[in-house]
């Protein structure tokens, strides 16, 4: 039998599916990417083809495998991270999705997630879950496809149909798909569904009660790194072998074990499609006062978990897609650091992208994208360059809440995602933060985490400690502007932010 000489992880993320294949001291081997398509079918909503996410899945594994001159013998297990509220239902007996995937950023939920509000149910599901009423999690998204397509709700009530987040999905297909494929999910996407309870780790029964969720559908919840494993890939599947499936989590709490934040207190903040800052709270359960999200860390078997706090920003990287697709003022999110680079401010420019309405701090469903402040002089140089500064205005904002929570600031900002790879992004952070940012050696800390927690559960990494001594400080960048520039450039951001605000009209009551 070959020597266990990598682990992997999937990264099924927004945009694209990754696979990657690691060293022992936690370095990439091998990597392949595919994007899928992004499918728009009316403003507000966003679906992806679930069976095009399994297509480019197979593709990727077996690229990364020929990429590294790599064998299934030589893998020690795979583990899954994945864009979390994503939401799939799909027929046990063919695998046939009855729907295209809901995607976090889809906002049809919202009258469901306002009946919620108005029911004086949102505080109940807040204590339970750690989450707030609204459309980015994928509870009411579940709802949404068992109330609008005919026999849906009929056929989950005896389990013919499954649901899950993208891990399930991709779990289920990687160990047999409708000839035994095994049905799970861990408690990090499971802490995102707006079902489960925190303190137990199991499925709410009264919130599944009030959205008329069948427990049928449900996957049994698991740990995200399991010894037990989930399941081993088959031998005729994309890994060409038998692997074990041993590890699961969503892509931004993968990103916090990538990142070694092990200890209550430690934080990360992922730049993907969305931004998200979390901060590791241990074993206490933090409600927040400040808009924060409170959620499952991680779990490294069935008496262990850890909890943490998020301030989740729907768009950040997407707003550059957005210039890219829609405007077609660039070519490639790459060129965006030179034509930013190439202005000295925005001309008093400002872009709020708001497409998916607000999240972190504010959560507010019925905001809107806006861009102010234009001119004449106004060109694609300081849209652009407003887009960047978007990206860090919003991640202060999570960061000051986070602040306001844990009871103190911010020294330091430790940087993922493939963002952080654009110098003077990663610059404009530390200016508008005023603390320095931290960038690893290792970008994608996200797959990182991933492979990690397979590598604990087969014993390819012994202990957590053996993680934390493969990380790697590659640059930190230190604030420039001064405290008054960046406070002035700052207010002008919250105006701006204001004139967002509720501009969908909210439904009429009654």
């Amino acid at each position: 039998m070959a020597e266990k000489t990598y682990a992997a992880a999937l990264d099924q993320g927004t945009t694209g599916t990754r696979f990657m294949l690691f060293t022992h001291d936690g370095q990439v081997h091998a990597t392949a990417y595919q994007e899928h398509e992004q499918i728009y079918p009316q403003p507000g909503w966003v679906e992806h083809d679930p069976d095009k996410i399994w297509e480019k899945t197979r593709q990727v594994i077996g690229d990364a495998l020929t990429q590294g001159g790599v064998t299934f013998d030589q893998l020690a297990g795979i583990g899954i991270t994945n864009q979390r509220e994503t939401t799939i239902v799909w027929d046990r007996r063919t695998g046939a999705p009855v729907y295209n995937a809901i995607v976090w950023q889809d906002t049809r939920t919202r009258d469901i997630c306002q009946k919620i509000i108005d029911d004086g149910f949102e505080p109940y599901v807040k204590h339970r879950t750690g989450l707030v009423s609204t459309t980015y999690f994928s509870g009411p998204k579940l709802k949404w496809i068992l109330d609008n397509l005919p026999g849906a709700r009929a056929h989950a009530e005896r389990g013919e149909v499954l649901f899950g987040t993208v891990d399930s999905w991709l779990i289920w297909w990687l160990t047999g798909g409708p000839e035994g494929g095994v049905h799970i999910a861990d408690c990090t996407n499971a802490s995102r569904t707006m079902l489960m309870d925190l303190r137990t780790l199991d499925w709410d029964e009264e919130i599944l009660r009030y959205l008329d969720i069948p427990r049928a559908c449900l996957p049994p919840i698991r740990p995200s790194s399991d010894r037990d494993f989930y399941g081993m890939t088959r031998r005729d599947g994309p890994a060409g072998g038998v692997v074990p499936v041993c590890a699961d989590l969503g892509d931004q709490q993968a990103a916090l074990v990538g990142q070694v934040c092990y200890e209550p207190g430690e934080t990360k903040n992922t730049y993907g499609t969305g931004n998200f800052l979390l901060m590791n709270t241990g074993e206490r359960i933090v409600p927040s006062q400040s808009g924060l999200l409170t959620t499952v860390a991680y779990s490294l078997g069935r008496d262990h978990r850890a909890y943490a706090l998020e301030g989740s920003i729907a768009i950040t990287g997407a707003a550059v897609q957005w210039l890219r697709d829609n405007l077609r003022l660039i070519e490639s999110a790459a060129e965006t650091e030179v034509i930013a680079e190439s202005v000295e401010d925005t001309g008093g420019v400002y872009f709020v992208p708001a497409f998916s309405g607000l999240f972190a701090p504010y959560w507010d469903m019925y905001a809107r994208g806006v861009i102010i402040g234009l001119t004449r002089f106004t060109d694609r140089r300081h849209l652009v360059r407003a887009t960047l500064e978007a990206i860090c205005y919003q991640t202060r904002e999570v960061v000051e809440a986070m602040g306001r929570d844990a009871g103190g600031a911010l020294t330091a900002l430790k940087v993922d995602g493939g963002a952080v790879r654009n110098n003077f992004l990663m610059q404009l952070q530390a200016d508008i933060l005023g603390v320095p940012v931290v960038r690893p050696t290792v970008n994608e800390t996200t797959a990182l985490g991933a492979a990690y927690l397979a590598g604990l559960a087969t014993g390819f990494w012994k202990s957590p400690e053996d993680l934390r001594a493969n990380w790697r400080v590659d640059r930190v960048f230190a604030p420039r502007w001064s405290a008054d520039r960046r406070e002035a450039a700052y207010q002008g951001w919250k105006r701006a932010v204001e004139r967002s605000r509720g501009w969908v009209e909210r439904p009429a009551q009654g």
